[in-house]
């Protein structure tokens, strides 16, 4: 029996979710709305984790440079990662692989390949949804720097120069030249259109 838990914030969604699992024989242990759970309870080991890659961490932004895996803390140390990624959104599938999934399913797919996946997992193996390699293709050439992407994620919620200067222990200089560099390589008009393009694309 393969043992599952399901992140996803959507309650719809998730409860949806759980039951294909269910009645194709797989066992679904625990389901969270977001990883890593708010809760302090402990989360029952399992065989594999499918998350929306949209309830991972949003600072975990560029894959390690040598390809392995960063380390995941709790019960996903002990589980393979299996994201459900949307093909448009590259700045998403990069924060999944980060966060070291092994399994990409694209969340516009038929429910066997999710399946298909969840049992490939399972077995030790890698599984990467064919409709997924142009979003691939994108991830890797996204243009931002690690520093640019936090000065642009703080500027997205609110946070003015000052606060972001303050926040990251730069000067406010330095935060205008951070974020005229941005708006440079997005192509964008202005800050609100550099936010606008980033949170389309899911870096931020």
């Amino acid at each position: 029996m393969i043992r599952v838990t399901v992140v996803y914030e959507a309650r719809l969604l998730r409860s949806a979710l759980e039951e294909l699992l269910r009645s194709n024989g797989v066992h679904v242990v625990s389901s969270l709305p977001r990883w890593p759970p708010r809760s302090a309870s402990p989360v029952p080991e399992t065989d594999v984790c499918v998350a929306d890659a949209e309830c991972l961490p949003t600072s975990v932004v560029a894959p390690p440079s040598d390809g392995v895996p960063s380390p995941r803390a709790g019960a996903l140390d002990r589980s393979a990662l299996l994201a459900l990624v949307p093909g448009q959104r590259p700045g998403v599938l990069r924060r999944a692989h980060a966060a070291g999934a092994v399994g990409f399913v694209d969340k516009d797919s038929p429910k066997c390949r999710l399946l298909e996946a969840v049992h490939r997992l399972a077995k030790g193996e890698r599984f990467i949804d064919d409709t997924l390699a142009l979003g691939f293709l994108q991830a890797a050439e996204m243009p931002l720097t690690r520093r640019e992407l936090s000065v642009l994620s703080l500027a997205a919620n609110g946070a003015p120069i000052a606060e972001i200067a303050a926040t990251l222990f730069l000067s406010k200089g330095t935060v205008r030249n951070y974020m005229a560099s941005v708006i440079r390589k997005v192509g964008a008009r202005n800050r609100v259109d550099a936010i606008r393009i980033a949170q389309g694309a899911g870096w931020t």
